[in-house]
């Protein structure tokens, strides 16, 4: 029996569980949520996540929401199969994965959700985005690429020289980010810039792309 995800293709949550998912090789069901009729708010998407988000995982008698405990869960119980993703065979390096996992939630994901929010979620609901919000934004996500391009600068990827979850969680968001003007903050930090081009061009996140267009309802 095959996992499900419950969630949408062009959510950044959702589709970083579907990445992990990938690199793993795991079958697995997207099972559609359609957030625009307020479907993850009532009882029976509640029942699986009480907050009421997405995405869901659902495998046998297991059921998780989060997308980063969900990454954690698929690379671990599938460990032997593509690449390592959480290094488990040592603990340093597991570790540094750990923190800059933990980097990516506190300091990447805070400044680029909201810029992401402003440039498509607020003209899909018809308003205008804010520009003090999208400003002090930029002021606090160019202070966390500075600190990436340093790092970058001295290993291939965030935890070392070896991809790893720290580098997946960042794929679907910064997506997003490099459709808007604030791309360009990537693009002028050289090892920022060569570390996006290599993450984004794995094989698992081509195999979600397709799906990530923004304001893509069901039918």
């Amino acid at each position: 029996m095959s996992l499900k995800i419950y969630g949408l293709a062009m959510s950044t949550n959702t589709t970083r569980a579907m990445i992990c998912l990938h690199e793993k090789e795991v079958d697995f069901e997207l099972v559609p949520v359609n957030v625009f009729a307020s479907e993850h708010k009532h009882p029976p998407f509640l029942n699986k996540n009480p907050f009421g988000l997405i995405p869901v995982l659902e495998d046998g008698d297991l059921t998780l929401f989060e997308s980063r405990a969900i990454t954690s869960y698929v690379a671990e119980k599938f460990k032997e199969v593509g690449a390592d993703l959480i290094r488990q065979n040592d603990i340093k390096e597991s570790s540094l994965v750990k923190m800059w996992i933990e980097v990516e939630s506190q300091y990447y994901e805070p400044a680029v959700s909201s810029i992401i929010y402003e440039y498509f979620v607020a003209p899909f609901k018809g308003q205008e985005p804010n520009k003090s919000v999208i400003e002090s934004n930029i002021e606090k996500l160019k202070s966390v690429l500075d600190v990436y391009e340093a790092k970058l600068s001295r290993t291939k990827y965030l935890g070392g020289d070896f991809y790893s979850l720290a580098d997946l969680s960042h794929i679907s968001e910064t997506h997003y980010l490099m459709q808007t003007p604030c791309g360009s903050m990537i693009n002028e930090r050289p090892h920022v810039k060569g570390w996006w081009e290599d993450i984004s061009s794995r094989p698992a996140f081509q195999k979600v792309v397709e799906g990530m267009t923004f304001g893509q309802t069901q039918k």
